[in-house]
């Protein structure tokens, strides 16, 4: 049975590919799920993409990763910047967590410069466009492979 990964999404990736193109490029989260899935596929993983606009959503389902993944990789949107529950939610999970932001969040306004999550994540992709997901799918499969 082939590893599990969960693909989580915060508030505003929904209208991915509609909002603010110029950012975050043309690519919709459908794009995302199925470049994905066919990574996860060439290395033997399964992945799961959800998406939601509520704090306490991702929170469930990070509790839900605890049962069903080996590794999350996270792109909490505006909650990087604010949320400790989500950090929290994080710190009960024991495997890989990879921290992914679309654009360069460095190179934007100074309150998108610090992440709670970072705190936790065993890597960070920014600033790769929606590639950034299949980098990370890429790296978590080096990181469950260890």
């Amino acid at each position: 049975m082939a590893q599990m990964i969960h693909i989580l999404n915060g508030p505003n990736l929904n209208l991915l590919g509609k909002r603010q193109p110029e950012i975050y490029g043309a690519a919709t989260l459908a794009d995302v799920q199925a470049e994905c899935s066919a990574v996860a596929a060439e290395l033997g993983l399964d992945c799961a993409l959800m998406q939601s606009n509520h704090e306490g959503e991702i929170v469930e389902q990070i509790h839900a990763a605890r049962d069903q993944a080996a590794g999350i990789i996270i792109n909490p949107a505006a909650y990087t910047h604010t949320s400790v529950a989500i950090l929290d939610a994080l710190n009960t999970f024991d495997g890989p967590v990879i921290e992914v932001h679309i654009s360069q969040v460095h190179k934007r306004e100074a309150f998108r410069h610090h992440s709670y999550v970072s705190h936790r994540a065993d890597a960070v992709i920014a600033g790769c466009g929606t590639h950034g997901y299949v980098l990370a799918m890429r790296q978590m499969g080096a990181l469950l492979a260890k």
